[in-house]
């Protein structure tokens, strides 16, 4: 249309003025007009001064005819950027679908697996991010909907666009609820075997201590803390007991205990004390062929006992550092006595007390070869000598008198590696055995 009103005015102009020049030579006027420099003096200038050729009612068609123009040209361009927005959102949803596609299989597989504790991501911030993310798409349609709406030339918003649009947004809603609802039947799902898995980890807790403290009671239900004794049935060198007390520093000292063992060759170390820089403070050993050895400092007397007949006795050693005298009791009768074992020198304190092992180390480094095979019972220490007839009352069953310095008392021994504590009445299995 345009191009056919350009030639219409064109032609128009052009026999206006040639109307003006004839009626201007009729009357013999002329009109003398300044030529500006450089300007093709072949052609008519026009000028302000001119008489007006054209009519109000062309100037107006003029001006509609360029206004429609520039509403085209608007209108080309708008739907060219229309075209390109529908293409980016067709591509994000698709996007957006692949995405939901692969996180519900991830969620699936995430589901069927045995995660012991491990439990997934709480859906609901899956379902807060999709949320989002709609919500700026369906932003972003309403936005080119409010744009695509007639603008100021009157153009209206064409119907299949908008029809399509519409479908989009409706398609894109219906995918979102149909998300949320596999979400949160997953959510729920989740949550079942979540309490299930709980449940289950309750009740082997519960029975663990149900057991736990089924052991504790028989480990402590003997008739009074110290009728108990220590087994150490193997010759390794991982199974001992352990005295939680520590010594004071001493001058003297009495041990007591009984002990039955039938090993051979030697019953091994009953006892052992080591201190910082001496693992050898106290030490009671039978080891290989050798007699009974009693170290203190490092130092060595032997000791005429005989205890490996696979019978209870009663064993008691005393020891002063005045001259270094100590004494030897079994079954309630001194056997021996010496001087000059480790003269004048104190027993250190802060050391660490083994049942069945030598030790090498301060607590440790144990050698099966030296260990005691046995059982052991009413292990009792004093920061004295005492006197032969508590000794024999002790040995006869007559009078019981705990440790000053280490009592036997359940809750002060320990036992590691397969060692284990175990009710005695220790002078009616003595009577037993003989």
């Amino acid at each position: 249309m345009l191009a056919l009103l350009v030639p219409l005015l064109l032609l128009h102009a052009s026999w206006s003025g040639k109307v003006d020049r004839a009626s201007g030579a009729k009357g013999s006027r002329f009109v003398c007009t300044a030529v500006p420099a450089g300007t093709d003096i072949s052609c008519p200038v026009e000028t302000t001064n001119r008489v007006q050729s054209t009519s109000p009612q062309e100037e107006e068609l003029r001006s509609t005819i360029i206004q429609l123009r520039e509403t085209i040209l608007q209108q080309r361009e708008t739907i060219v950027s229309q075209q390109g927005t529908i293409k980016e959102l067709n591509s994000k949803l698709a996007r957006c679908e692949a995405d939901a596609r692969s996180r519900g299989s991830a969620r699936r597989k995430e589901v069927g697996k045995n995660t012991m504790g491990d439990l997934p991501r709480d859906p609901a911030e899956t379902v807060e991010q999709l949320g989002k993310t709609m919500q700026s798409l369906k932003d972003r349609l309403e936005n080119l909907e409010q744009q695509l709406r007639p603008n100021t030339s009157g153009g209206p918003l064409p119907n299949d666009l908008k029809d399509l649009l519409r479908r989009r947004l409706g398609d894109l809603e219906s995918q979102l609820l149909t998300r949320v609802a596999e979400l949160e039947e997953e959510k729920s799902q989740l949550y079942n075997e979540t309490a299930a898995h709980r449940q289950r980890t309750d009740n082997t807790l519960n029975s663990l201590l149900e057991r736990i403290t089924e052991l504790e009671k028989s480990n402590s239900a003997f008739k009074s803390p110290e009728d108990f004794k220590v087994s150490l049935p193997l010759r390794t060198n991982y199974l001992y007991g352990r005295i939680k007390k520590s010594l004071p520093e001493m001058y003297a000292f009495t041990v007591c205990m009984w002990l039955k063992s039938s090993a051979t060759p030697g019953i091994g170390t009953p006892f052992s004390y080591g201190v910082p820089g001496q693992a050898n403070e106290i030490v009671l050993i039978e080891w290989g062929n050798n007699p009974i050895e009693l170290l203190v400092n490092d130092k060595v007397a032997q000791l005429p006992l005989s205890v490996s007949d696979g019978r209870w006795h009663h064993i008691c050693i005393t020891w002063t550092t005045r001259d270094g005298f100590w004494e030897a009791y079994q079954d309630g009768e001194r056997l021996g006595t010496g001087e000059n074992l480790a003269p004048w020198h104190p027993i250190k304190p802060g050391g660490v007390i083994i049942l069945g092992q030598e030790q090498d180390t301060v607590g440790g480094r144990f050698d099966a070869t030296q260990a005691f095979v046995g059982e052991l019972s009413h292990f009792n220490m004093w920061d004295r000598v005492l006197r032969p007839i508590d000794i024999s009352a002790m040995a006869n069953c007559s009078a019981y008198m705990p440790g000053n310095v280490v009592p036997w008392v359940d809750a002060n021994v320990e036992v590691f590696g397969g060692a284990t504590k175990a009710a005695l009445e220790i002078c009616e299995d003595r009577l037993f055995d003989s």
